[in-house]
């Protein structure tokens, strides 16, 4: 599987532009702030139907325009698939497959894996655990539907349950029949998203640990436990006696949405007590993982993002990583970086078809 063309519209500091790519590697160049990520971002809002930037799509429109479009074509399974995705301002985003909108666009996400890794990755050890939940989220949603759709369904049953919970504050009056009707399918929900991440960390944790090691040369042991309250055995009882607790906070203050993933290097957080390199390893191992896994699962690789890495990596991390390529351990890869010259000294020990394509300032129309 591998993206075989992209064109963009009015697509953040895109106004038209067009690609074709190599199935192998693609490196994309030019100074900073011209626009490679950009369009790295645009190659992964076409596989995953959103930004790795923005939580809004509208934000995505280039400044000066009331419309994007993005229009693509994959190649997998020796066929053609186009895609096609165009927001208009104040309007729902569109997302159709050969010309046919998707009845829903969940129904895309998983058909054209991606897996990126950029360098503000250390933002998962480092942040709070939002963070960590939206990463492995994003990992179980592209291999598994039916946890997308339980996590969808989770969030939008939660969205209603807390306006229903500030209407009940202002009012000074709960109404209980009205409040199960919210809270017994999000219970309901809960225990089967917290059964679907605990199979995945179990499945998962194995392979993130081979990845590190390798990355690591077996110098220190690391670890990801998975934390959840839901997971206690008593969470029905424990969520109907919180009630009056949510009514004060004025949201639901239990759930699979306070879940989180804790860190650790040799039994110590590694937030704390990792050091920049191992808190890269770290990182680079969970996206290893996550490759791996969906590679697994779908029989297919995911095409590779990897966005201005070469500055965050040292000589031996940059080895392994052309190493693996020319191993044939990722399908089509997509490299952008500020150094032309840096990055075709790292890529001439590339055995694969390398293609360049220089982004230059006069792309540029506006800032994003």
């Amino acid at each position: 599987m591998f993206l075989e063309k992209i064109s963009l519209s009015n697509f953040k500091n895109y106004q038209e532009a067009s690609y074709t790519f190599s199935s192998q590697v693609n490196c994309i160049v030019g100074e900073n702030g011209s626009g490679k990520t950009n369009l790295l971002d645009a190659i992964y809002f076409l596989a995953l139907s959103k930004s790795s930037i923005h939580h809004q799509d509208a934000h995505n429109i280039n400044h000066d325009s009331e419309f994007m479009l993005i229009d693509g074509v994959f190649k997998k399974n020796n066929r053609t698939h186009q895609i096609t995705c165009s927001i208009q301002r104040g309007q729902r985003k569109i997302l159709m497959h050969e010309k046919k909108p998707y009845e829903k666009i969940s129904d895309h996400i998983g058909q054209f894996p991606v897996v990126l890794i950029a360098p503000d990755d250390t933002e998962l050890i480092k942040e709070g655990s939002d963070e960590r939940r939206r990463f492995f989220d994003g990992v179980l949603s592209q291999m598994d539907n039916e946890y997308l759709n339980d996590y969808q369904q989770y969030n939008r049953i939660l969205e209603q349950r807390n306006s229903l919970l500030k209407i009940f504050a202002d009012r000074n009056f709960v109404d209980q029949d009205l409040l199960d009707t919210y809270s017994d399918p999000l219970v309901k929900l809960a225990l089967r998203i917290y059964k679907q991440r605990r199979n995945f960390i179990d499945s998962f944790l194995p392979i993130f640990k081979k990845h590190y090691a390798i990355i690591s040369e077996g110098r220190e042991e690391v670890e990801i436990i998975y934390e959840s309250e839901v997971g206690s055995g008593e969470f029905p009882q424990e969520f109907r006696l919180n009630r009056q607790t949510d009514v004060r906070a004025q949201r639901t203050t239990k759930g699979i949405h306070k879940d989180d993933y804790i860190f650790e290097i040799g039994t110590y957080p590694i937030k704390k007590f990792g050091s920049q390199g191992q808190q890269k390893s770290f990182v680079m191992a969970l996206r290893l993982a996550q490759f791996e896994m969906i590679e697994t699962l779908k029989e297919a690789k995911p095409m590779l993002l990897l966005d201005d890495i070469f500055d965050k990596l040292d000589d031996r991390r940059i080895h392994s990583l052309v190493e693996s390529i020319n191993n044939h351990t990722f399908g089509q890869v997509f490299i952008t970086d500020a150094r032309p010259e840096r990055t075709q000294k790292i890529l001439e020990e590339v055995k694969a078809e390398v293609k360049y394509f220089t982004i230059t300032p006069e792309h540029k129309t506006v800032n994003s």
